[in-house]
């Protein structure tokens, strides 16, 4: 062997012999067995880590982390018997870390109003190589508020999604309430500097079917406001129903006036209804894989300076890449006798390159969009959702790939057909009253939809 080779081999055992004892100097540290439970460890070993072996745990209540530096490790999983109660909440401590359990709930009450993860106000924490199965909910699985400096980094979140109730009476915008599918795997807001990175995040269960809609009456409005919202037309609040009832997202970055500089980096999002949806400044969102959710992805609600590049997107059916102001959007506001100033809050300066969107129309969803739906598009730049809004503005779209899947054939009683696209345009600009401007478009390649490659001239 050459010195090099030897040289290489040497760093390889001290570097698996430096993590070797790292494990083994926590494992020596305190140990749940040793405890009447896991919250009387946590309590009584503040500021360190506490081991949790293999086995299973039942709770009656949220094991609760207060302390900074403290932490639960292992392969311990935590079941939690109480519907109403977090599995795990972590509460203004900094330097938590909560690694390699598995988080579920007893059979027969999946369902609950709560995450399985829930930290408020905490600074670095790290949660890593979490599993948690079957915390259905229409709250987030792993759910951050205002967590700066903190990372979910190799987490597999498995059947999030519940059946619910989207209640939107109170919302001038909208004024109804309805049945739908509803849940979302991770949640981030108000925090900055946020990593989430290798994460898997699939739904196997709860599936957009025909069946399940007509069981559930999904969309349908079960109460109304006295009058309709200002963001819904005439004829959906006369019809009492809504198609979009497959609700929550994957991975959802929101607050845009208080989140920014997050990373979402090689995630697996698969079989949900929003793949990613940012709600936030200076995002950057690359090597992901969105597969068979409607909505790829959006950015709206005064995002800026989202970079979105290198992803796949497979089998989304409304749009796999949607950018667009919505009513958090707003230019700067002067101060008044009642309210501060207010800097803009306005959704520009975006890279789209390099992503690769293919099967687009084949998903799960495509019987709830269609085909002719006048927004379908594998990418979509719209208007605002208010006259208002600050238009989307200032956006690059460099070396991207819309992909015809359909003229490679599809599997159709036995045989192999070609298809026409299931997209009317690879490109759609809502261009009417404050739409998009500054659209820069330069090497791509979009395969034209049954209308051609875009409804509007694509300026280089």
């Amino acid at each position: 062997m050459n010195s090099s080779f030897i040289k290489f081999l040497a760093l390889v055992f001290l570097l698996t012999a430096y993590r070797s004892g790292s494990d083994a100097q926590e494992a020596a540290g305190p140990n749940v067995l040793a405890y009447s439970s896991i919250q009387a460890a946590i309590d009584e070993n503040p500021g360190k880590m506490i081991f949790v072996p293999p086995g299973d745990y039942l709770l009656t209540n949220a094991v609760v982390i207060r302390h900074s530096g403290s932490g639960l490790y292992g392969f311990g999983r935590l079941i939690q018997a109480n519907t109403n109660a977090p599995i795990i909440e972590v509460r203004e401590a900094s330097d938590v870390r909560l690694r390699d359990l598995t988080l579920t709930r007893t059979s027969g009450a999946l369902d609950s109003p709560n995450s399985a993860v829930r930290a408020d106000n905490c600074l670095r924490l790290r949660l890593e190589g979490l599993r948690v199965r079957n915390n259905r909910s229409p709250s987030a699985a792993v759910a951050l508020d205002t967590c700066d400096e903190s990372e979910v980094v190799r987490c597999h979140i498995e059947n999030y999604m519940t059946l619910s109730v989207d209640d939107r009476v109170a919302s001038p915008h909208y004024g109804y309430a309805f049945n739908c599918i509803d849940g979302t795997g991770i949640a981030v807001q108000r925090s900055r500097e946020v990593l989430l990175q290798g994460n898997r995040v699939i739904e196997r269960e709860l599936r957009p079917t025909r069946e399940l809609k007509e069981r559930h009456r999904l969309g349908q409005f079960i109460r109304r406001a006295p009058k309709k919202g200002t963001l819904l037309n005439q004829k959906t609040w006369d019809a009492g129903y809504v198609n979009n009832w497959h609700q929550g997202s994957g991975i959802v970055v929101s607050s845009p006036e208080r989140t920014a500089h997050v990373r979402i980096i090689d995630n697996h999002v698969e079989n949900g209804a929003q793949g990613i949806d940012i709600h936030a400044d200076f995002v950057t969102v690359t090597g992901n894989q969105v597969i068979n959710c409607f909505m790829g992805l959006k950015a709206m609600h005064g995002s800026r300076h989202v970079l979105i590049a290198n992803n796949q997107f497979v089998r989304n059916d409304l749009w796999s890449i949607g950018l667009m102001p919505g009513a958090s959007s707003h230019a700067a506001l002067p101060a008044s006798d009642s309210t501060p100033a207010r800097s803009a809050n306005v959704d520009a300066g975006h890279i789209v390159a390099n992503n690769i969107i293919t099967d687009f129309g084949y998903g799960d969803s495509g019987w709830i969009w269609g085909t002719g739906n006048y927004t379908t598009a594998p990418i979509f730049f719209d208007k605002g959702q208010e006259p208002d809004d600050p238009p989307l503005r200032d956006v690059v779209v460099t070396g991207n790939l819309v992909y015809d899947s359909g003229r490679e054939g599809v599997l159709t009683n036995g045989l192999w057909q070609t298809q026409l696209p299931r997209y009317r345009y690879a490109v759609h600009i809502d261009a009417r009253t404050n739409g998009p401007q500054g659209l820069r478009f330069h090497g791509n390649l979009f395969q034209p939809g049954t209308e051609g490659i875009s409804n509007q001239k694509l300026d280089p």
